[in-house]
């Protein structure tokens, strides 16, 4: 609940008033482009559901966020083993509007992360949260595995062992 407070707060202070659900920013960081999916919550939506056998694995995750970052390899190595048996990995970034040029960019380059990544912009966390998982307190880092049968959410941290586990309970 802490980190629900913290986030809602930092948001606030950091959120322009922008009426559009959709935006991307482009950067051009040492001549690789960044384009960033900005999106709220609606726009996140189509990333959580799905009618076919394909296994998404969604982290929620936040620069600023130490558990967050140390697990982030993982999932990247994940995408990387998974690709080629109908995994794809999306990396929903909590990060705030004021550093996704400064922090959040520069990120993505620097760690070289292939996964796609949208940024969730959207201050109405008590409304979208609960749709997420009815069990997420909001805490990241958070993990939403799921296919057209099963859906699996985890508020923790993962190693790449225990995703891997989780992962092949899926591919069954």
């Amino acid at each position: 609940m802490r980190y629900l407070l913290i986030l809602l707060t930092f948001l606030m202070l950091s959120c322009k008033n922008e009426n559009k659900a959709e935006a991307t920013l482009t950067s051009n960081t040492n001549d690789e482009v960044i384009e960033l999916e900005i999106v709220d919550f609606s726009g996140l939506e189509k990333y959580l559901n799905t009618t076919t056998e394909k296994i998404y694995v969604v982290n929620f995750w936040a620069t600023w966020c130490a558990p967050c970052i140390k697990e982030l390899p993982y999932f990247e190595d994940l995408n990387k083993n998974y690709s080629d048996k109908n995994v794809e990995v999306i990396l929903v970034s909590l990060d705030f509007p004021h550093v996704y040029e400064t922090k959040l960019k520069p990120f993505i380059t620097e760690n070289n992360i292939k996964s796609k990544v949208v940024v969730l912009n959207d201050m109405d966390s008590n409304s979208w949260i609960p749709k997420v998982d009815e069990s997420w307190s909001g805490a990241i880092p958070a993990t939403l595995i799921f296919n057209n049968q099963t859906r699996k959410f985890f508020e923790k941290p993962f190693t790449y062992k225990e995703l891997e586990h989780e992962i092949k309970q899926f591919l069954k």
